[in-house]
């Protein structure tokens, strides 16, 4: 563990002031990759930490300290999908093997955790992440935890898409935004990290400075030849599939969900957010196509997301996205599902 990044010190102060009246459920949401991850275990860091500071930080050399930094603190539990991939950056991702969803019986393994006796005669904490991971079932399981718990108890929910989650949840936590950084202050982040070209990385990434930080070489390799394929009306969807085949189906759906989005921008207000490098090429595709095509495009390159992670065939599957682009560049996209 560490303490939060630089761009939420205000947000991490103004929440250790209160540590005495903090509730026992505290929910952190905002976009992925800024670090919500890092910021929910410096505050179980505090939590668990034996001599804080008059601030309530972690002193970061006591035993509860040593362990929390270690992962093995004895008061601390994680629930996470035995699947994760996010950031590749500390405190925000992890990869494993297994389910893309918290199960009722990790929530169900609680049970012991939290009813007896901690073993530092301190608080205990239940880090969940992402929270709009759990299925309904586990989503059920929790309530009944965040309904009474233990005195001294403490459930740290961090979630990208907190709408996902059930409303008896939410209604639970005491919710704290945790906002993208100031562009400055993530560039310096990202320059210290040694991110090539931060500026475009950081704008392909949303504003979000840990993923623009994962981006490497080959992302970018393969997020230029699409583009570059993309340009031309002749676009020939299975050639494409057969040359990008081992482009995994969730950065494929990523690219053209950026792609999508600058279109629509170039498209309505003469803009772009993603792929401020192709600005010229992006307003040249965009002039012969029919912006409620680019938008149900763009709206089904959303809807894809959810399943990119686990399709049963990769390359029908990117072949059958190559081939709705090809719709789209023919100017048929209209007839595509909204």
């Amino acid at each position: 563990m560490s303490g939060p990044l630089p761009w939420h010190n205000p947000q991490f102060v103004g929440l250790l002031a209160r540590r005495d009246r903090l509730p026992h459920a505290v929910l952190f949401r905002g976009p992925e990759g800024i670090g919500k991850l890092a910021f929910a275990e410096a505050v179980a860091q505090a939590l668990l930490c034996e001599q804080p500071a008059a601030t309530g930080e972690a002193c970061g050399t006591c035993p509860g300290c040593v362990w929390s930094i270690q992962g093995s603190h004895p008061d601390l539990r994680r629930l996470e999908p035995e699947s994760a991939e996010e950031s590749a950056e500390p405190g925000e991702a992890r990869e494993k093997k297994g389910g893309l969803h918290i199960d009722i019986g990790q929530v169900r393994a609680l049970a012991d955790f939290i009813s007896l006796s901690t073993h530092r005669g301190r608080a205990r904490v239940v880090i969940i992440h992402p929270a709009e991971t759990l299925n309904v079932p586990a989503a059920n399981a929790l309530l009944k935890c965040l309904e009474e718990p233990p005195p001294r108890t403490h459930f740290l929910l961090v979630a990208h898409r907190w709408h996902q989650l059930l409303p008896t949840i939410k209604s639970r936590c005491q919710q704290v935004v945790l906002p993208l950084p100031a562009p400055p202050l993530a560039l310096e982040w990202l320059a210290r990290q040694g991110a090539a070209a931060p500026e475009l990385a950081l704008a392909h990434a949303g504003g979000a400075p840990l993923r623009a930080a994962r981006y490497d070489e080959e992302y970018w390799q393969v997020r230029a030849r699409l583009l570059e394929l993309l340009v031309g009306r002749e676009f020939d969807a299975l050639a494409a599939a057969e040359e990008l085949r081992d482009v995994a189906p969730v950065v494929a759906v990523e690219l053209l969900q950026k792609w999508s989005c600058d279109l629509a921008l170039q498209k309505t207000s003469g803009s772009v957010r993603y792929n401020p490098d192709q600005a010229a090429a992006l307003a040249a595709v965009a002039a012969r196509l029919d912006a409620l095509a680019i938008l149900r495009f763009h709206r089904r390159m959303v809807r894809l997301q959810r399943v990119t992670r686990h399709p049963l065939n990769a390359r029908l599957f990117l072949e059958d996205l190559f081939l709705a682009c090809a719709e789209l560049l023919r100017g048929t996209g209209l007839r595509q599902a909204a």
